[in-house]
């Protein structure tokens, strides 16, 4: 997994500290691990923080051990702390990104700056929730905080996060709930703890809250959402902030609008990564980012002229045309860049709609219906996908039977898209509840279709995401929906495909009822951001070839299985479910004396021809043992899509040896808000 480049011998040489608590006001305690120079008592140096719920004692430590060390090595203090509730921390956490998260971490700050090893100065790294809170505490402008890198993350947690798309509600809602619930439910480790350990555990499986419930209760873009949304005023954070992320990933969009948006110095870049760190992330190229790392903090926490601040705002990876697959290894294309963003080079190119083509000009003025089954969606590869697993979009020609396609004439010459593509359509829908999905895709020349990127819009949130506002059945309407922000290359003799349907699954449930759109062709266009090469694109440096500290030793002592993705048919009720599955076995991790594994299974299944079908079931088991100490957790979450209420139903057992400790189900029901 990890093939960096191992880096032993750095310019200063690194003491950690394994644990040590850090005081919040209301006296809660949390626990951290801390990598600095040897010497930095005499040379105090800069402080990095990474802040996560995701358990620094096993959870992520084998990627804090390539990172943190790397960062300590080259004269910084790399810090991973456990929020509230979480790993070794004490108390409870009630759901993410909640104020008291965004207290603690200006605690943290605030006692890390104080440190006779720290510099005074903080900067704040991390992937998914550890980038969201980044983000979050630069807008409460903690005085010692200089500089944030925020990896997978968003600056608008109801439109570009895992809960809604568009007003849809994501399957993903259930998943990562399911996800979030077994972590934030697991016990601290007794060997830091001591026998406080049990009491910690019973605490957090009375007090933590099952998260899911709060975003299946919100289904509007309200005050939940907006909270912890850093695009309510970008001008709140005023530090440099580093936006990262990759075309396989959920979170590229962000990075985009960050760009153009935040006030101070900022940087984006975007590979064709899934939602990892672009130094072991696949699909490849990796790079150096450790060193792109060091280039950032060198400047903004050090004050060093790295040059980093002189280049251009972004870089993003233009993909070459490759067969469908669920799983990349690489993929080939270019780096690209640009000096600021919108770029004045990027120039739109509208392509008309006529029954089965795309043009240039008008379009006919032919009006085509489309009613898709709710199984429409299926090719389209994970919502956010790891990379690591094969989750990847497959061949959408499999589809073509579920959606209306369009598709231009064999190019006469190579096209290059970087940024959002836009759908602008006129459309009338039978219902007052129906769901448009837009998909791009790239034809090649033996008739596969690679998706480029995708939209899905609720037609009840096409004016806003809080005021809703039903469809008129019968009455025309014009919308225009950006499709999910990609950089991709369209060679000659290929062509540009577009198809569109009434249902995205299972990256989006179905709507309550089937609907049929009417598609006004006239007033229709694919409009797509056309970018011309620069010679910035030659000008600049490649990236460092990537490394990384010394990795963790590991011993796997009980088989897992590899990670699954099955899709199937009952052939006796014609319900099809989508299964994702994955079992890392037993591993010793020789540190610390533990042995953790952990496995799951996600199951969506709907009738195509009755979207009330539609249902997801997440079960995750994860267990911590060292010699005669052994607990296990077991949690399962189904959503069910019925036609007026969303029916939430969860069991968890939580065993210390043999001793249940927890065992309890609950069902609850959320009237569907016009979705």
């Amino acid at each position: 997994m990890y093939d960096t480049r191992v880096v032993s011998d750095f310019p200063r040489k690194v003491r950690e500290i394994e644990n040590i608590w850090i005081p919040m006001p209301d006296g809660v305690k949390l626990a951290a691990r801390i990598w600095l120079p040897e010497d930095a008592k005499a040379d105090p140096v800069p402080a990095i923080l990474e802040y996560l719920p995701y358990r620094k004692r096993d959870g992520t430590v084998e990627r804090d051990a390539l990172t943190h060390p790397y960062f300590a090595g080259h004269g910084f203090a790399g810090v991973r702390v456990d929020m509230r509730g979480s790993g070794d921390s004490e108390g409870v956490c009630k759901g993410e990104y909640l104020k008291q998260e965004q207290d603690d971490c200006l605690a943290v700050i605030e006692w890390l700056a104080s440190q006779t090893w720290c510099s005074g100065s903080v900067g704040m790294i991390g992937i998914s929730w550890g980038g969201f809170n980044g983000l979050q505490v630069a807008a409460r402008r903690p005085p010692a905080l200089k500089a944030v890198i925020s990896l997978c993350s968003t600056d608008d947690r109801y439109n570009d996060d895992c809960h809604y798309l568009g007003g849809a509600q994501m399957c993903s809602n259930l998943s990562w709930g399911a996800i979030a619930w077994t972590i934030a439910m697991t016990p601290p480790d007794p060997a830091l703890v001591g026998e406080r350990w049990r009491e910690m555990w019973e605490q957090r499986l009375n007090g933590n809250g099952i998260w899911l419930q709060d975003w299946f209760g919100h289904q509007r873009r309200d005050d939940f959402y907006k909270h912890g949304s850093i695009c309510e005023d970008y001008s709140d954070v005023d530090v440099p902030v580093y936006a990262v992320s990759g075309w396989a990933d959920g979170y590229p969009n962000p990075v985009f609008r960050m760009l153009e948006n935040l006030p101070g110095p900022r940087k984006g870049l975007i590979g064709p990564w899934g939602h990892k760190y672009p130094h072991f992330a696949i699909p490849g190229p990796r790079i150096g980012f450790l060193q792109e790392c060091l280039r950032w903090w060198n400047r903004y926490l050090k004050d060093i002229d790295t040059g980093i601040a002189d280049e251009p705002m972004l870089r993003a990876w233009i993909q070459d045309p490759a067969h469908p697959a669920p799983l990349h290894e690489e993929r080939s294309g270019r780096w690209v860049a640009e000096h600021s963003w919108p770029a004045p080079g990027i120039v739109e190119r509208r392509l008309a709609l006529s029954p089965g083509r795309l043009a240039e000009g008008h379009g006919s003025d032919a009006v085509l219906t489309i009613c898709s089954p709710s199984t429409a969606g299926l090719s389209s590869g994970a919502w956010c996908a790891e990379g690591m697993t094969p989750t990847l979009p497959v061949d959408r020609h499999m589809e073509a039977d579920s959606a209306l396609v369009f598709e231009t004439e064999p190019l006469g010459e190579a096209v290059e898209i970087l940024g959002f593509p836009e759908f602008e359509v006129t459309l009338a829908s039978d219902k007052p509840v129906a769901i448009l999905s837009a998909t791009l895709s790239l034809g090649l020349e033996d008739g596969a279709a690679v998706l480029v990127s995708y939209g899905v819009l609720n037609l009840t949130h096409r004016h806003d995401d809080l005021e809703l506002a039903p469809m008129t059945p019968g009455k025309p309407e014009t919308v225009r929906m950006k499709l999910r922000c990609c950089g991709q290359r369209f060679e000659k003799g290929q062509r540009i495909r577009l198809a569109i349907a009434t249902g995205h699954w299972p990256i989006v449930f179905p709507s309550p009822e089937r609907a049929t759109l009417s598609i006004y062709c006239a007033a229709s266009n694919l409009i797509l951001p056309v970018r011309k090469a620069n010679d910035l694109d030659v000008k600049l440096a490649p990236f460092a070839e990537p490394e990384g500290a010394r990795p963790m030793a590991r011993e796997v002592i009980g088989p897992g299985e590899p990670s699954r993705q099955e899709i199937t048919t009952d052939q006796v009720t014609g319900e099809t479910t989508f299964r994702l599955s994955s079992d890392t076995g037993a591993v010793l991790h020789p540190h610390s004396g533990l042995i953790v594994s952990a496995k799951h299974t996600d199951t969506f299944t709907v009738h195509p021809d009755d979207p009330n079908t539609a249902r997801g079931t997440c079960i995750w088991e994860k267990s911590y043992a060292r010699d005669d100490w052994k607990v296990r957790i077991a949690v399962s979450a189904t959503a069910r899509a019925l036609r007026d209420v969303w029916r939430i139903e969860t069991r968890i057992v939580a065993h210390d040896g043999e001793e249940v400790v927890l065992e309890r189900d609950e069902v609850k029901d959320f009237l569907r808000d016009l979705n």
